[in-house]
C-alpha cells in the first residue's frame, strides 16, 4: 500500500512538473504576459512619436510657421527687422564685446566651391 502511495504522488509529480516548469508551463507563461505588457508600453510610446512626427512633416509642408520657427531655434536665424535679445542668468557674465574702427560688417557664409566671394556692409 505504502509503495503504491509512493508510485502515485511520484507520478503525480511528474505531471505537475510541465504544467509548472515546462515551456509552456504557468510561470513561461506569467514572464511572457509581463514581456508583453512591457512592449505594449514601448510601442504606444513610439505611436504618439510617430503621430507628432506627421503632424510636424504635414506642418512644414503646408505652411511657413514650422520652417520659420525651425530656422529661429535651430539655425539662430531672424528676420531682417527683429532685434535679437538674449537674457542671460544672473550667474553668467555675458561675453566682452572688442570696440572695432572698422565699419559694421556681417561675414559672409562658406560659399560654394567656384562661386565668388561676396562682402555685404551696412
Amino acid at each position: 500500500m505504502r509503495l503504491l502511495l509512493l508510485v502515485l504522488v511520484a507520478l503525480a509529480g511528474l505531471i505537475q512538473y510541465p504544467l509548472w516548469m515546462g515551456r509552456g508551463g504557468w510561470l513561461a507563461v506569467w514572464d511572457m504576459q509581463e514581456h508583453i505588457a512591457t512592449q505594449r508600453g514601448i510601442n504606444e510610446g513610439l505611436r504618439a512619436r510617430n503621430v507628432a512626427l506627421l503632424a510636424e512633416v504635414d506642418d512644414l509642408r503646408t505652411g511657413t510657421e514650422a520652417a520659420e520657427e525651425r530656422a529661429r531655434a535651430e539655425l539662430g536665424m531672424m528676420r531682417q527687422s527683429e532685434l535679437f535679445v538674449q537674457v542671460l542668468p544672473p550667474d553668467v557674465k555675458p561675453p566682452e564685446i572688442k570696440p572695432s574702427s572698422k565699419p559694421n560688417r556681417v561675414a559672409p557664409a562658406p560659399a560654394a566651391p567656384g562661386a565668388k566671394p561676396t562682402t555685404v556692409t551696412r
